[in-house]
């Protein structure tokens, strides 16, 4: 329903740790993710309140989530600069080692690639709901994985201990 705030705290109370790790993912960066998840639910809102509620309100948070990314990207100012390192992560998660590895490299795709990379594989989406997030063919979702696969075992390189069982 058109204007319903209660509904949409609950859909931004639900859904926000889910696009924050999507954020966070596609960018590296903590306080960009959280920038990018408030200005995804705030336009999610504006959308929310003047027409009906979108028939998959996760799916349309998700596409706004990342247009939002990609116009960060382009508009990004010249005095900022990508960092090479990683801050510290929590101990306790299994695989740390392999986790940080994989996102250093993730970081080091160009944004189109880690979006396609990030919702297939880590968001665990398929082909079809990938294509229609990004706004792509099931087919050019397809080829952009190879390639985006490709290029992410070119950067991780065969000589990285932690790397051992992903097979290429």
């Amino acid at each position: 329903m058109a204007g319903d705030p209660q509904g949409f705290t609950e859909f931004a109370a639900s859904s926000s740790g889910r696009l924050f790790r999507t954020a966070w993912l596609m960018t590296g960066d903590w306080h960009l993710a959280e920038d990018l998840v408030q200005e995804t639910l705030g336009k999610v809102y504006g959308a929310w309140t003047k027409r009906a509620r979108p028939d998959d309100p996760a799916a349309y948070a998700r596409t706004t989530l990342m247009r939002t990314f990609f116009t960060h990207r382009r508009r990004r100012g010249s005095a900022e600069r990508p960092s090479d390192s990683l801050p510290e992560r929590p101990a306790g998660e299994t695989d740390v080692a392999l986790r940080v590895t994989l996102i250093d490299a993730l970081g080091r795709l160009d944004a189109k690639d880690r979006a396609v990379l990030v919702l297939r594989y880590w968001e665990d989406r398929s082909v079809e709901q990938t294509a229609a997030d990004l706004g792509l063919s099931a087919g050019a979702v397809r080829s952009r994985c190879f390639r985006a696969l490709d290029r992410l075992r070119d950067v991780l390189g065969t000589d990285d201990p932690t790397m051992s069982g992903v097979a290429r």
